[in-house]
């Protein structure tokens, strides 16, 4: 990841069945092939990280139809890559316990070569929850945990051992070895838009946020990090802001309008135009142009017609290298 927050960046989900992408294909091996073929596609193609969903039922409800938990994905991916930087956005801060989750972290770091970006979030899919057997705790404790999480894994890449007595975990003499590769770590991405608590600890601990989906919610939210990082004596301007939209291209706006809506949560393709990254490769330029101007440096977005590569190969071929 480009050290200068101002560089933009441009990252890609991989299908792995979260959204019913996969399932067109039959068979649980062929879906996993795909998914492989998607992630070294995007590594050819240029882009600078690939990305997953850390969920295991599909939304917009369980449907018995596969998702390929985040982790194990993520690590089987770094042997058939050599150079794409591999994310997560983000990870469920209580489905691992802070101490495992430095212990899985530094060694995806080590195997990948140093490509991890650690993605992190304070976690909302009740309905996993539930069906996992994980507390859903209210939302201030969950945000709570999260800043305590990033702690905790942040001093166990950095520090010989750790001991931890925080409110939601304690930790007693915990060593992980081996360290990352990366000095001083791997970038911390917190992802949330939570104006009064999750933005605070983005000021606190976050190299990256993720947050916004229109680009007058990212402005707003933008305007209350900076709030929050004046008031902990941050340099707002240090942390890289992302956007995770939604995108879909194709070459003529003919095309683009038969298509229709592709959300999954059913929106109308009206509405769902005007906030993702709909349209041709020169209208989609368009609108990573305002983002950018708005302070956005980061884009990680999700093509809604995986398992086809279509959307994908314009996004990198007539979109990216307009800003490279």
């Amino acid at each position: 990841m480009p050290n200068n927050p101002h560089q933009p960046i441009f990252g890609m989900f991989i299908p792995q069945g979260w959204k019913m992408e996969l399932s067109s294909i039959e068979g649980a091996a062929e879906k996993w092939n795909r998914a492989v073929e998607v992630a070294v596609r995007a590594e050819e193609l240029g882009f600078d990280s690939i990305w997953v969903y850390d969920h295991f039922h599909n939304v917009p409800r369980p449907a018995q139809e596969a998702v390929f938990e985040c982790w194990t994905t993520m690590a089987a991916i770094s042997q058939r890559t050599s150079r794409i930087r591999l994310g997560q956005m983000v990870g469920c801060n209580s489905y691992r316990n802070p101490g495992l989750l430095a212990k899985i972290t530094s060694t995806m770091d080590v195997i990948s070569g140093g490509r991890l970006d650690w993605g992190i979030g304070a976690g909302w899919y009740e309905n996993e929850y539930r069906g996992y057997g994980y507390e859903f705790a209210k939302p201030s404790d969950r945000i709570g945990m999260l800043r305590e999480t990033v702690e905790i894994v942040r001093s166990m890449w950095t520090k010989p051992e750790t001991t931890y007595e925080g409110k939601h975990y304690r930790l007693s003499r915990a060593n992980c070895d081996p360290k990352p590769l990366q000095s001083p770590h791997p970038p911390v991405w917190i992802g949330g838009g939570g104006e009064q608590l999750t933005l605070r600890v983005v000021a606190q601990h976050a190299d990256v946020s993720n947050f916004g989906s229109s680009l007058e919610e990212f402005t707003r939210k933008r305007e209350i990090l900076r709030g929050h990082c004046a008031a902990v004596g941050r340099d707002e301007d240090g942390i890289r802001k992302t956007i995770s939209s939604e995108v879909f291209i194709r070459e003529t706006e003919a095309e683009v309008v038969a298509a229709g809506s592709l959300n999954i949560y059913g929106e109308p393709a009206e509405s769902w135009r005007a906030k993702a990254l709909v349209g041709t490769p020169e209208q989609v330029s368009e609108k990573i142009q305002a983002y950018l101007d708005a302070g956005c440096t980061g884009f990680i977005p999700w093509c809604p017609d995986y398992p086809s590569t279509e959307t994908m190969e314009l996004f990198a071929t007539k979109v990216i290298p307009n800003f490279r």
